[in-house]
């Protein structure tokens, strides 16, 4: 007879990932604390950078590539009067013009110009592949790469505050600003961009990562200073992400009160670990979402199209009558059709 061994946990982990440690990091540190090889990251930091990292465990795995955690949130720091090669402070100075003269009010004006639905050129010393390589490889290998613009949109681009010092004998502005965006946005293009803008160059100095889709620092976990065992959050908990109303138990947008659920009590705090947040409860956090009965279940299992069913424009995630997680689910025409089924057969 087969040995039923537990599956494990399954679901979401967000970390605030500390400055010096890549994203496989901090993923190859949760595989040693949670004992499994069945972790992965949905969204990268730069090693310098801090802040929110989403990490999938287990069966979550596969939700990493459809979150529509689309937005998100950063506290950044830029320096006017500077350039690097690799539009941020780990990179080597090739420029320093300094900065003098600049006002507030030219400042801001700048940075609005990079506000609303913009075409970035991504940073060369980034992960995207050219010709199958990354280009951060190439720029290191010698080689000048020049990435075509893409569309992103940079909803909001603050100035919080500005401070006038020196760096290697010459006048610098440093900008502390806040930015929100949509996914594929590289604040230290905006860095480099507001920097050609105001003809002094610029890079970026700090980033924290405040935000991603509905999980902001509220939520994060810090990684523990030595591994230990997972402390698996109880899914029979009250789920505080569900929908109370009566007539289908559907909702058209992602519960944002889900990803505030306390990430662990007060007796935990002598036992280090990482807390998963399940994974009914991580989808109703990220995914509109929509209860079925009895019959469409059965269907959804098999992976069959629903007829009948309307759901949101976006990708919809699809309950059975007992609360269980069955599938991602989309609108095609008058049909409902998977986009990844995780109903246990």
């Amino acid at each position: 007879m087969a040995d039923a061994r537990p599956e494990g946990p399954s679901g979401l982990l967000v970390i605030d990932k500390p400055a010096g440690l890549t994203s496989h990091d901090v993923v190859a540190r949760a595989r040693r604390i949670l004992g499994t090889r069945k972790v992965g990251h949905a969204g990268t930091l730069d090693p310098m950078a801090t802040g929110v990292l989403i990490l999938g465990v287990g069966r979550a795995t596969r939700l990493l590539g459809h979150l529509a955690l689309h937005d998100k949130a950063y506290d950044a720091t830029i320096r006017l009067g500077q350039v690097t090669l690799t539009d941020d402070a780990e990179g080597e100075v090739v420029a320093s013009a300094g900065a003098v003269g600049l006002t507030d009010d030219a400042i801001r004006a700048a940075m609005a110009t990079f506000t609303g639905a913009i075409a970035q050129r991504p940073s060369a010393v980034s992960a995207i592949k050219v010709d199958g390589k990354r280009s951060y490889a190439r720029v290191r290998a010698g080689e000048q790469v020049e990435l075509p613009a893409r569309p992103v949109t940079v909803s909001r681009f603050d100035l919080l505050a500005r401070r006038d010092a020196h760096a290697d004998e010459v006048a610098v502005v440093d900008l502390d600003v806040t930015v929100e965006c949509s996914t594929g946005t590289y604040v230290r293009a905006l860095a480099r961009d507001l920097g050609e803008a105001l003809g002094t160059g610029g890079h970026l100095t700090a980033l924290r990562r405040t935000r991603v889709g509905g999980f902001g620092l509220d939520t994060a976990q810090t990684l523990p200073e030595r591994d230990a065992a997972v402390r698996a959050q109880d899914a029979t908990a009250p789920d505080r992400g569900a929908s109370t109303a009566p007539d289908r138990g559907a909702s058209t947008a992602p519960d944002r009160d889900a990803s505030a659920a306390p990430t662990g009590s007060s007796d935990d705090t002598d036992r280090p670990g990482l807390v998963v947040l399940p994974m009914d409860r991580a989808v109703r956090s990220c995914f509109p979402w929509l209860a079925v009965d009895e019959a469409a279940a059965r269907e959804v299992g098999y992976g069959r199209a629903l007829r009948g069913v309307t759901l949101p424009a976006c990708l919809s995630a699809l309950f059975g009558p007992d609360g269980t997680f069955l599938a991602l689910y989309r609108q095609d025409g008058p049909d409902a059709r998977p986009e990844a089924v995780f109903a246990p057969q």
